[in-house]
């Protein structure tokens, strides 16, 4: 029986959103200007065991295995420095507090991909590439946990 191929459903780069919060209750999100590259991670932390094997002999190579230990999230960006964007940067960085901040990946159809969560604004760097426009960097930890949640059409 033959299989149908099915083509892999993606977005365009401009359907990706990295937004801050304005500290308002309730939040209300705002993307900076300026990004022309950004992207989301996250990945866990391990304590790792050598567990050895009881029985069966020496020949046999014991297997690490692993725990869990901590979860973490990064928001990293960049770009131009886009004028209208250097106070929410400048005050994301001052703060010795978190902003909550969202990534938002939207599909064709309209549905949602939502990350929500805490994080520090780690660094903010200005760079001036002779012949270009002065452009921008930022990087972000998070701070506890960041939600997920698939949002539809």
């Amino acid at each position: 029986m033959a299989v149908t191929p099915v083509k892999a459903t993606t977005t365009r780069s401009k359907k990706m959103f990295v937004r801050l919060s304005n500290g308002a209750e309730p939040p209300e999100f705002i993307a900076p200007c300026g990004f022309t590259e950004k992207s989301f991670n996250r990945s866990k932390t391990f304590g790792e065991t050598v567990t050895p094997y009881c029985e069966g002999g020496d020949d046999i190579v014991d297997w690490v295995e692993r725990d869990t230990v901590s979860m973490t999230a990064s928001i990293s960006g960049q770009g131009v420095m886009a004028r209208q964007s250097v106070p929410t940067w400048e005050a994301a960085l001052a703060s010795a507090d978190s902003i909550e901040c969202e990534v938002e990946i939207e599909w064709p159809d309209g549905s949602k991909e939502l990350y929500t969560g805490r994080f520090h604004v780690e660094s903010l760097e200005i760079g001036s590439p002779e012949g270009q426009r002065v452009t921008s960097n930022v990087s972000m930890q998070s701070d506890g946990p960041v939600e997920y949640e698939r949002v539809p059409a």
